[in-house]
């Protein structure tokens, strides 16, 4: 009797394992290793420009304040770039902007059209 009994126990065992593993889902084969992503570079800051009026330049922060008809933007600048710049200057800059900053590719004066006359200097008519 007691080996009957001891039959029946492991046979009880073995088909509770057997249909636990049964319901468990198959097991996914491993995925393939995906190739290494290449670093992302950092995306070309696109150059714009401004024309306009030359309002402050700071040698000393080395920016220079551009007023255009649309807008007045403070740009960083170079020595180089800004060495024959004054206020009033008509100047075309040509800048990106990265990390909210503004940074000057190039500066250029601006001739003055024949019936402009310069903004800081008035003419005075003789007496």
């Amino acid at each position: 009797m007691k080996k009957i009994l001891a039959v029946i126990m492991a046979l009880v065992f073995t088909l509770t394992t057997a249909v636990a593993f049964a319901q468990q889902p198959a097991a996914k084969p491993a995925e393939p290793a995906k190739p290494a992503e290449p670093a992302k570079k950092e995306e070309k800051a696109k150059v714009k420009s401004i024309t306009g009026e030359v309002t402050a330049v700071d040698t000393v922060g080395n920016t220079i304040t551009v007023k255009s008809k649309k807008q007045e933007l403070t740009i960083g600048v170079t020595a180089e770039q800004i060495k024959d710049v004054k206020a009033g200057d008509k100047v075309v800059v040509k800048y990106t902007e990265q990390n909210g900053k503004l940074t000057a590719k190039s500066v250029k004066k601006v001739a003055q059209k024949e019936g402009e006359k310069p903004a800081k200097k008035k003419a005075v008519e003789g007496c």
